[in-house]
């Protein structure tokens, strides 16, 4: 924790040095002593410490200054530290002015000049008020901090980023927060500007584009070399596994996420079924545990960004990416993973990031302490979502179209579930409709056999249902499934496509597209099985066929 801030404030720049030196001599060790000769500069010097989050424990001022009296600069002081203790310095003349102080600002003490000697007048009464003031003292939080409107998309984006690259902040809602409505004092934040994100330097940004805001947190925004063996487009278990193993073995690896390390399973709240963690693990720590792994082994990441398109020159693939930079490899590893498929019912885009959320409990579950939530899905994600969603709300309901989660879910999950008693199965059944005025309040459930339907209140529905690939961003004419899903390896040969394009005499490895040096793995590739463990294991053969297909070029 930063050391508590006394400040001491007296124009006579003889009376100063004395106070300053008689100050740090006694409280050096407990706390940090700043001084100034300018009462205006004293204030300006307390607004930047209340941006960059410290802490003023005492204020010690003369009366008689020429910008403005020490009665006037406490009492400004005292709107930007309201529990800090006061000290007026004073002459005899100025008691009457100190008294009034009292019972007007609140002052805590009144000391006469000259105070020698200090062991007897200064530090007994400094060290009483400093006593006091250490016994209610609640530290602020030390870092990033998010101003939002809690239904806001854009705030969920914002959250969900920082959540995501594992990025500690502190949430305040614009409609519940004094301290949100005093930041936005101290810094000018309009409530147009928002969401904001305030750093620990004492900037901000508002409206953060997501590049921007990386930069500001140290992410690799550009790629530093201009050619690499392999590029790893999606930071998933597959993706991860695959920079780890690249980076391992020598080759000079990139891999790129537009969003967050982790990808789907990033977000899970617990994995408990991958080898080698008998109590399980949260998604965002397998992620963090991978990135630290991939960057031991000179690794880069390249944070936010997209690839929004391929073009192939001679042997290369050109990467074009959303900022309009292009990078140059030799092969590729598509891990782009899959994505939620949208609930599109009865005005349920509308609320998208305003209480209807696509797996994003984790990011979200604060909001709902006390309340009722809906989970829409019957796979491994919707229940994981579902048990740390009863951590925080009154209730959680599941919705699944089936009769019960036995097909769908593993058993594990199905007998956590079971035996947690605010968690209900809503079988049979599917949301039709969401109402509400600026975010979710009910929805509206259908009973498939009756066809019966009820309203309920809903403060957040979080949907797990049905997945796609990742591939939309792909403009080469790569063969894929009836899905969308890249198909690979022998699989290829049933395509008449594939015949006519495909002009090596080898076949394609068993995770080669049908463009060579382009490999899929993890679940953006058709057939796959779309399990943690298996995504980690293909990101790292995908490598392997990497080596194959570089020595052949």
């Amino acid at each position: 924790m930063k050391q508590p801030i006394i400040l001491s404030v007296d124009d006579d720049p003889q009376v100063q040095r004395a106070l300053q030196r008689d100050l740090r001599s006694h409280f050096r060790q407990d706390y940090k002593v700043l001084s100034t000769t300018s009462a205006a500069d004293a204030l300006q010097s307390l607004e930047e410490l209340k941006k960059q989050h410290e802490e003023v424990a005492l204020l010690v001022s003369d009366q008689r200054m020429p910008e403005m009296e020490g009665v006037a600069f406490l009492e400004l002081a005292k709107k930007l530290y309201p529990d800090a203790r006061t000290v007026l310095l004073t002459a005899y003349s100025d008691i009457d002015a100190a008294v009034k102080a009292i019972n007007d600002v609140g002052l805590n003490y009144y000391l006469s000049k000259p105070w020698d000697p200090p062991e007897e007048k200064l530090y007994p009464v400094l060290e009483d008020l400093l006593e006091d003031w250490q016994m209610s003292f609640k530290p602020e939080f030390e870092g990033l901090r998010v101003i939002g409107y809690q239904f806001s998309p854009k705030t969920h984006e914002l959250k969900d980023f920082l959540s995501g690259n594992l990025f500690p902040y502190q949430w305040l809602d614009v409609a519940t927060s004094e301290k949100a409505q005093e930041a936005m004092q101290l810094y000018g934040i309009k409530g147009s500007d928002l969401p904001a994100v305030l750093f620990e330097d004492g900037t901000y940004l508002a409206q953060p584009p997501r590049t921007l805001l990386a930069e500001k947190l140290g992410l690799t925004v550009k790629a530093s070399q201009d050619i690499y063996d392999v590029v790893i487009i999606g930071a998933g278990p597959a993706g991860l596994a695959a920079a780890v193993y690249g980076g391992s073995e020598g080759l000079r690896t990139l891999l790129v996420e537009k969003r967050a390390p982790g990808g789907q399973a990033g977000t899970s709240s617990r994995i408990e079924n991958y080898l080698g963690f008998p109590s399980g693990l949260t998604g965002s720590e397998l992620a963090r545990r991978a990135v630290a792994q991939a960057s031991r082994f000179g690794v880069e990441i390249l944070a936010s960004h997209e690839v929004t398109g391929i073009h192939l020159q001679d042997n290369y693939k050109i990467l074009h990416l959303s900022d309009g930079s292009e990078i140059v490899s030799k092969s590729l590893v598509v891990s782009t993973g899959v994505e939620y498929r949208k609930l599109e019912k009865g005005g349920l885009d509308r609320f998208t990031g305003a209480g209807v959320y696509y797996g994003a409990a984790t990011t979200e579950a604060h909001s709902c302490l006390g309340k009722d939530v809906y989970v829409v899905g019957g796979g491994n994600s919707a229940g994981q979502g579902a048990m740390y969603l009863s951590r925080f709300a009154a209730n959680v309901f599941i919705v699944i179209r089936k009769s019960d989660l036995s097909s769908t879910m593993s058993q594990y999950l199905i007998e956590q579930i079971a035996g947690t008693p605010n968690i209900q199965l809503v079988n049979e059944s599917e949301v039709l409709e969401a109402h509400g005025q600026d975010h979710l309040e009910e929805i509206v459930l259908e009973h498939l056999p009756s066809k019966t339907q009820r309203k309920v209140p809903a403060a957040a529905l979080f949907v797990f249902i049905g997945t796609r690939p990742i591939t939309e961003w792909m403009n080469l004419e790569i063969i894929r499934d009836e899905k969308g899903f890249l198909e690979t390896g022998r699989n290829l040969l049933v395509y008449d496509a594939f015949r006519k394009s495909w002009k090596l005499d080898r076949e394609p490895y068993l995770l080669e597209t049908c463009v060579p040096g382009i490999f899929a793995a993890g679940d953006v590739r058709s057939t796959a099985m779309n399990r943690v463990a298996s995504a980690v294991g293909e990101g790292a053969m995908a490598i392997s066929f990497v080596h194959k297909y570089l020595s052949e070029v």
